[in-house]
């Protein structure tokens, strides 16, 4: 019993209860106490009268001898401890929000067409434009776009994309132009093949834009403009009709403006005269009206869309949303649940890089146009077909980065570098690098006089061909690749082929900007344009376009931009414009649908 309790072992030789911390206590105590001790007694098994209060008391002394930590100490340390917590919970909160609204994008392929073109070549600065086509559409598949909707006849039927935008971001990021196009315009769809299914849908010479969505996807849809536009398309975003609310409420509501009271039957929609903020369904309604706007047609809707498009973007740039936490979670929610994007925009990484690419635009650069229009020859009472001169040069406008609000600016393209000096001169001295003789340039020669909706002129590449041989140039052949340009152009691929190109031009009496470089060129390539429809001479100042034709709200074309300048710049008048500087804009009445 003795050696057991020196031992501190009970009688199956085990340690009793609370041996462990006695002995860590003693060696914890201090230094000097514990020295004088001697040996360190064993407790025993058994506590003898009087010996709860001596171990108390040493228990109190071992407490008193601890240095006590200063309150601040504590505090800082909980403290520190508790926003390491935090912030790793906010961390994580964080991740799994981005992550949950990644989940609510839905993605689809951009390009389901067969000939996708290269994308735009950078300028001077190595800046490049974006193009994103903007669609609406009029899915009826969820009951909540049923209700919105109507016609619920219409669910699991064709989807069709009601609205179609082409926003243009110029390559200095100074100006944006959106180029709005009728939904009942007729155009080529291209084939295109369903990436789901597999299903190849066979193109069609003459249908309605907006059916194209109903070709395997929104990809379709960008293959079509890209074919009737000439212009490369960087991304896709779509949006349905519970989108469109979504969004205007998460918005706070979107201003808008009509000269007189409106109520449109067809669409629900009744506004008092002069602005009102709306929001929800009411802003549905506002963009499926069209007989309650002056013309009641296809074309005053759209002026109306591109209204409120411009609208909800400066609500946006103004930040009036984007400062409460709540509206911008609100508006995050959705954005992210609202959208089809293509993958290249299918995260919220990317989509904020794009709103803050976007935001360095100012409100007062953003300039809005419908493409000129003609009544369709086969249907002029209800579709329209795109003005093949005056909807060519607008195009023309976009692919060489030229704002709608000064037409006359013309971005400096990018340059090779400078040639080295020649041994034995100085670089002011050295000659310009003379251009071979013309049997030595091979030029192909394009026929790019038709469009989607004007046909090219047949056998126009072989006669420009034949006066090329005419002129010296034997090494020039035709070259069938399918083109369409508003100008006549001289390409060539670099900076050793400029003089070449340039002597091709003089000999064919082309004017200086026809001849530019693009480094996608395969080699000098001349592509004859609608400007040069007939004749071997170049005609000078390019070809008058023919009288009449409708722009975006179907007057006549007169001058362009702000310049007044009628003969330069035919296509569109400054009257055509929606602008960001247009903040008293009103929509005109249709006199039927007052009240």
């Amino acid at each position: 019993m003795g050696r057991s309790g020196i031992h501190g072992g009970g009688e199956d030789g085990s340690a009793p209860e609370g041996g462990a911390d006695g002995v860590s206590d003693v060696i914890a105590g201090d230094g000097a106490g514990a020295a004088s001790a001697g040996p360190v007694p064993a407790p025993a098994t058994t506590t003898a009268p009087g010996g709860a209060g001596k171990a108390a008391g040493r228990a109190a002394a071992r407490r008193a001898a601890k240095p006590k930590r200063p309150l601040w100490r504590r505090i800082l340390v909980w403290t520190a401890g508790s926003v390491a917590v935090i912030v790793a919970g906010v961390a994580v909160a964080a991740y799994l929000y981005i992550r949950h609204l990644n989940n609510n994008i839905t993605e689809a392929e951009l390009h389901l067409g067969n000939d996708p073109l290269e994308r735009a070549a950078p300028n001077a600065e190595g800046q490049t434009p974006l193009n994103i086509l903007l669609l609406g559409s009029d899915s009826r598949d969820s009951e909540e776009n049923q209700e919105l909707g109507g016609a619920r006849d219409l669910a699991g039927g064709p989807v069709r994309a009601d609205v179609q935008m082409l926003l243009h971001v110029s390559a200095d990021r100074s100006n944006i132009t959106l180029i709005s196009i009728p939904r009942d315009t007729q155009v080529t769809i291209p084939e295109c093949t369903d990436p789901e299914t597999g299903e190849v849908y066979p193109e069609e010479t003459s249908a309605s834009i907006n059916t194209s969505l109903s070709h395997g996807g929104p990809g379709c849809t960008v293959a079509t403009w890209e074919q009737l536009t000439r212009i490369p398309i960087d991304h896709m975003m779509m949006v349905d009709f519970a989108g469109v609310v979504d969004m205007a409420d998460a918005v706070g509501g979107v201003p808008v403006c009509v000269e007189q009271n409106v109520y449109d039957p067809d669409s629900g929609l009744r506004l008092e005269a002069g602005e009102t903020i709306i929001q929800g369904e009411q802003a549905l309604q506002w963009l499926r009206t069209r007989h309650g706007f002056e013309g009641g047609s296809d074309i005053s809707r759209t002026r109306a869309q591109q209204m409120y498009l411009t609208n909800m973007v400066e609500e946006l740039q103004s930040g009036t949303s984007l400062t409460d936490p709540g509206e911008l979670m609100d508006l995050a929610e959705a954005a992210t649940s609202a959208l089809t994007v293509d993958p290249g925009l299918g995260s919220v990484e990317a989509l904020y890089e794009l709103g803050q690419d976007l935001r360095r635009v100012p409100s007062e650069r953003i300039n809005m146009l419908t493409m000129p229009w003609l009544p369709d020859p086969e249907n002029p009472d209800t579709t329209v077909i795109p003005d093949p001169e005056r909807a060519e040069e607008l195009f023309s406008l976009v692919r060489q980065d030229i704002p709608l609000d000064d037409p006359d600016a013309r971005p400096e393209r990018e340059e090779e570098p400078a040639a080295e000096p020649r041994p034995g001169g100085d670089e002011e001295s050295a000659p310009e690098e003379a251009a071979p003789p013309a049997a030595e340039i091979p030029v192909g020669v394009r026929n790019g006089t038709g469009s989607a909706t004007m046909p090219p002129v047949n056998g126009r590449a072989t006669v420009i061909t034949e006066e090329l041989y005419r002129l010296g140039y034997t090494s020039a052949w035709t070259d069938a690749t399918p083109a369409a340009e508003a100008s006549t152009v001289i390409l060539y691929p670099s900076e050793a082929d400029r003089a070449a190109a340039a002597a091709v031009a003089e000999s064919l009496g082309l004017p200086d900007e026809a001849v530019q470089q693009s480094p996608g060129s395969t080699g000098i390539t001349l592509i004859v344009g609608a400007d040069w429809r007939e004749g071997t001479t170049y005609p000078s100042g390019g070809a008058e376009p023919p009288d009449g034709g409708s722009t975006g709200d179907g007057g006549d074309g007169g001058d362009a931009g702000d310049t007044g300048d009628e003969e330069d710049h035919p296509s569109f008048s400054s009257d055509d414009i929606i602008s960001g500087r247009d903040d008293d804009a009103c929509m005109p009445v249709n006199p039927n649908y007052t009240w």
